[in-house]
């Protein structure tokens, strides 16, 4: 299983690499939605991307909208991982077509969970 990690935070995107390897994920890692992007595009297709609302390029919302935009990638399973706690951003999110959403700080356990929901651990 492949898992794509977007934060513009490096100590952000380490924390949930060492996160998603406990789950027996592979892990890739880019700073900003673009640059998730080129990953997708070149492939493998990731499992699950967890993905930062706020990165410079291109914001973790625009990312979402650009998956769910085209057909091909529309299977990969999408999770913000964010500070952004505002109700009406989760709502954004999850239309946008993010499946499920954590709010930083977050617990390994918390990820896990989400992870079980989804039906990838």
């Amino acid at each position: 299983m492949l898992a794509l990690v977007l934060d513009d935070s490096r100590a952000m995107r380490s924390i949930l690499t060492r996160t998603m390897t406990r789950f027996g994920f592979d892990v890739e890692t880019a700073a900003d939605g673009a640059e998730g992007l080129e990953l997708v595009r070149r492939g493998p297709l990731p499992d699950v991307v967890l993905i930062d609302w706020n990165m410079p390029v291109m914001t973790g919302l625009e990312f979402v909208s650009q998956v769910r935009n085209t057909p091909v990638w529309r299977g990969i399973t999408l999770m913000m991982v964010t500070a952004e706690t505002d109700q009406c951003d989760i709502v954004r999110a999850l239309t946008a077509g993010a499946h499920e959403y954590v709010t930083k700080p977050f617990t390994a356990e918390v990820i896990g969970d989400k992870l079980r929901l989804l039906g990838l651990v």
